[in-house]
């Protein structure tokens, strides 16, 4: 199994890269790579982990740590066969709707 580069610790800062496990933490690397990650960070991510891999996380598990335009770079752009994806449920900080 591949180990995680330790160039990656700023952007997996609440956990130790020494101590994660590409399988068992995959929706945690994968989102904060996705909402925080440089271009070389993206290309370690689908080096490691298929891209219908990360779509499926992205979708199926999400992670509020994206700002809406973090979200909408990796909904559009990376992501862009996916269509229905609720901002609300990866964006921080949303505003709420009062009406």
């Amino acid at each position: 199994m591949a180990k995680i580069p330790k160039s990656l610790q700023p952007i997996l800062w609440s956990r130790d890269v020494n101590n994660l496990n590409l399988k068992k933490d995959r929706a945690y690397i994968i989102n904060q790579i996705l909402a925080y990650g440089t271009a070389d960070h993206l290309k370690w991510l689908f080096k490691n982990y298929p891209r219908r891999i990360v779509v499926n996380t992205f979708v199926e598990k999400p992670i509020k740590v994206y700002s809406p335009s973090a979200f909408n770079f990796v909904k559009t752009i990376l992501l862009s066969k996916e269509k229905d994806i609720r901002q609300d449920r990866y964006v921080e900080n949303l505003p709420r709707n009062i009406r």
